[in-house]
């Protein structure tokens, strides 16, 4: 775990659903630290800095290009 980085940040719960599907579909190791918390007091979203996705350095460019992909395509209204 010690390095595995964070390279992104989300405010809520509902907003990492899809990504962990398309995660595990991949068989890429992640981790998404606070999730638990957020999604027992949402709240504590803002005083613990999100939920963070935490992967390992080699799939950077692979996990990088996934979140371009949901960002360019999914548009949640």
């Amino acid at each position: 775990m010690t390095e595995f980085i964070t390279i992104a940040t989300f405010n809520f719960v509902h907003e990492i659903l899809v990504l962990k599907t398309i995660l595990d579909r991949e068989g890429i190791p992640y981790l998404f630290q606070n999730e638990n918390l957020v999604s027992t007091d949402p709240l504590a979203s803002l005083a613990y800095g999100g939920i963070q996705l935490k992967i390992h350095p080699n799939d950077k460019e692979v996990v990088q290009q996934i979140l371009d992909n949901l960002n360019n395509n999914l548009k949640i209204v």
